[in-house]
């Protein structure tokens, strides 16, 4: 029971991790852990969405507030603010009302830099509405766990 849990557990972790999140969750549950796909993916969805409100809400407080750090820090911020909202900019004037959608897609795409974490940061940069922006990353994630899930059952298939 313990075990079990345990490995549910791994699989909820490692896919909150940046960069990692459930592109490498999905595969570690299925072909490492041999959990159940269904579950897995249930898991993996829950696990990398916990941080997005987080960063909806609070990534863009805090670069503005590193921004006010002295020296080469607050430079450094600041620049990084301010490039951000220029892309932004280019984004939405591109995207116009489609830009949840983008957001969608650039979420669903399941490569690294492209997850939930950089789509949540990109959304508090063009300053999108909170709900949409949770909606978009939460469909992202889900097709992103369902194309991740299939690459993985056809790993698995390949091995027998």
């Amino acid at each position: 029971m313990f075990e079990l849990l345990r490995r549910y557990i791994v699989v909820l972790l490692v896919s909150m991790v940046p960069v990692i999140e459930l592109r490498g969750a999905i595969p570690i549950g299925v072909v490492g852990q041999q959990l159940p796909a269904l579950q897995t993916l249930i898991v993996a969805v829950i696990g990398n969405m916990l941080p997005v409100p987080i960063i909806l809400l609070f990534a863009k407080k805090v670069l503005l507030w590193c921004c006010t750090w002295p020296g080469v820090l607050g430079r450094f911020f600041s620049k990084i603010h301010e490039k951000g909202m220029r892309a932004g900019e280019k984004i939405e004037a591109k995207a116009g009302r489609g830009i949840y959608w983008g957001l969608f897609l650039f979420v669903a795409i399941p490569l690294p830099g492209t997850g939930a974490w950089t789509g949540s940061l990109a959304a508090t940069l063009l300053d999108l509405k909170f709900w949409p922006s949770v909606a978009a990353v939460m469909l992202g994630v889900a097709s992103a766990g369902l194309i991740m899930l299939t690459l993985s059952q056809l790993g698995v298939m390949a091995l027998y």
